[in-house]
Order: structure tokens, then sequence, then C-alpha cells
């Protein structure tokens, strides 16, 4: 069943629009959804799964999608808008390494993905821009150094604290992750 039809059937079931009730739920100040949905199944007789439609209607599931890019440019704002110029540079050399080469955001750093698959990652710090790189079989050394446990994605880490250290060893080792998924 399609979400549209779970909001259907809870309205043609309680004659109530599925916003109305989404808005009544948001007004309880539940934190748990098993709480949500334990006082919908009460307040309006609904199953489980009609329970859940509305907890993700209430949640903002119904609401458009930002695009990929709207979430980088959120991603870059305040303090870290200074690090979008050396992001882009990175997002630039990523791509054009392949067709299936693309930027997947998200919402603590921002993916490089080779059809699908992560190959590096992006997460500006404070005063530099973190790039994890996978890279199995290469030892760290210098400025690559091992992730260790700073992000189990990937396995090595390039601090980068000026643009001007995004050079062609850095763009190399990219360029090295995305062959390797």
């Amino acid at each position: 069943m399609s979400f549209q039809a779970y909001l259907d059937n809870i309205q043609a079931k309680t004659g109530q629009r599925p916003e109305d009730i989404a808005s009544a739920l948001r007004e309880q100040g539940f934190a748990k959804p098993g709480e949500m949905i334990a006082w919908l199944k009460q307040a309006y007789g609904l199953g489980h799964g009609h329970a859940m439609a509305i907890v993700s209607l209430a949640r903002g599931a119904g609401e458009p999608q930002q695009s990929a890019d709207d979430k980088i440019a959120a991603y870059f704002s305040g303090a870290k808008a200074r690090w979008r110029g050396a992001f882009d540079r990175l997002a630039e050399a990523a791509t054009r390494l392949g067709p299936d080469a693309a930027v997947a955001p998200g919402a603590t750093y921002l993916s490089f993905v080779r059809g699908g698959r992560k190959f590096a990652i992006v997460q500006a710090v404070g005063e530099r821009l973190d790039l994890g790189l996978k890279l199995k079989g290469v030892a760290a050394g210098g400025r690559l150094e091992a992730a260790g446990a700073w992000n189990a994605m990937v396995t090595h880490r390039v601090r980068i604290g000026d643009v001007a250290q995004l050079d062609d060893e850095v763009l190399g080792w990219l360029a090295q992750a995305y062959a390797g998924v």
C-alpha cells in the first residue's frame, strides 16, 4: 500500500484530514514514536500501519525533499561557509572521475559515491576540512592518516587546514579511492 493510500484510508475511516490528525499529534508533545503510535491507536482507532503514516506525516515525511544542492548549501552555512570553495573543488574532481561518480549529502558529512557506494567523505570541522578516503591496503603516512575511530566508513583521513593543501597528491588519493570501489 502506498503512503498516499494509507492517508486516504485514514480520512475515510476517521472522517478527518490526515494533516489535522498529524497536527493534533504534534500538539501532544510526544518524543518517542511508540508513544505517538499508542496515542493514535487509542484516540483515533488506527491500526499500526496507519498510525505510522501519521507519525511520518507529523515528522515532515510528507513535505518536499530538499535537493542535493540545497542540502550542500545548508551544510556550508554559518561557520562552515569558509570551506565551501574547497568542497566544490573536491566535488568537481570527484565527479570528473567517471559517469557513476556523484555527491550524496548527509547531515554530518558529505559523501562521494560511485554507483551508490561511498569512496570518500568530507566533513567541515572548525578550522579544517577532513577528507576521508577508502583506500584498502594503502599504508598511512605523512598527511595520509589512518582514519581510526574518526569514521568507520573510510580507512584514511587527510586534514586540510588551507585550500592550497588540495594539491595533486590529495586529488590522486581521491582518484585511487574511486578506482578501488
